[in-house]
């Protein structure tokens, strides 16, 4: 059975066979909730960095369960989901996330961040039955505008064989590193990093096989220009984004939403926050989510 070490009270993991093996979602239990089949789907998806799974938005899923039918996979290659030793490529992601709305029931609500809010706008645009509304936090291809996101050197010195591996256990995986990584990069306040957070992310990173999807990020394996894709959109879409993101600044979210200010419904900013509102400040995003889903 996969692990609900840090699945929020009253909500349960469950299994489902995709094409590109066992990926574990949580949702809430029938016994506390109710028969959530009967609610319309609401899917939170996390981003793709070293230690990712479905705990980044645990702080946030549960305040929408008596409404919607919640769910909030460990995506393949993350978390408690399988994963297969090999690279990944935008294409698995496509694949993987179409597979799981199929399940739950189109047309969905779907909220994203980061890269993988990136590639959910490239899915939008190719097959926009499947999705009702999107919200996305600090979104973004990594390569946006063409210009590198921070990626250069490390696709560089992780392009050199079995390196790679060496470096993510001893930049990624190991208590320290994990701690750095989150007050350093995702955090704006880091006395809002609570040891429950660098433990889950801790765990996720070390799972056996962990290496493969957050290499494959950092090679630029997934990146893309997301200004390209952003003015195709046909879906109801809004943004969010953490005024002291680091990794992708607001002037980047500012820019993006630029580009296609026609396709997206609202661009909102939350002050004192990093690129990971939903962990940081996880009230801002409650509050932002009920409007947007239920004005």
């Amino acid at each position: 059975m996969p692990s609900t070490a840090f699945c929020p009270p009253t909500f349960v993991a469950q299994t489902l066979t995709t094409s590109s093996g066992k990926l574990v979602y949580y949702t809430a239990s029938d016994r506390y909730w109710g028969n959530s089949l009967e609610r319309p789907p609401l899917i939170f998806l996390h981003s793709l960095g070293g230690g990712s799974s479905h705990y980044e938005w645990s702080q946030v899923y549960p305040a929408f369960a008596s409404r919607y039918r919640v769910i909030a996979p460990d995506l393949i290659g993350w978390g408690a989901s399988d994963h297969p030793a090999r690279e990944y490529y935008t294409s698995d992601y496509w694949l993987m996330i179409a597979e799981l709305l199929r399940m739950v029931g189109t047309p969905a609500r779907v909220v994203a961040s980061s890269l993988t809010a990136g590639i959910l706008v490239r899915l939008a645009v190719q097959q926009p039955h499947l999705f009702s509304h999107l919200c996305l936090v600090c979104p973004s291809g990594f390569n946006d505008f063409g210009e590198d996101q921070g990626q250069g050197l490390a696709r560089a010195i992780l392009s050199v064989p079995a390196l790679d591996r060496l470096i993510y256990a001893a930049a990624a995986a190991n208590p320290l590193a994990v701690r750095n990584f989150l007050t350093q990069f995702l955090f704006a306040n880091p006395q809002r990093l609570r040891e429950e957070t660098v433990a889950a992310y801790l765990e996720s990173a070390c799972r056996y096989g962990a290496e493969w999807a957050a290499l494959s990020t950092l090679k630029g394996n997934l990146s893309f220009d997301l200004s390209q894709y952003l003015p195709q959109l046909q879906t109801p879409t809004v943004i969010f984004w953490g005024e002291a993101a680091k990794l992708t600044p607001l002037s980047l979210g500012e820019r993006l939403y630029a580009s296609a200010p026609d396709r997206i419904q609202g661009f909102y900013r939350i002050p004192e926050a990093g690129v990971l509102p939903h962990l940081e400040v996880p009230e801002w995003m409650i509050h932002g989510l009920r409007r947007y889903f239920l004005m």
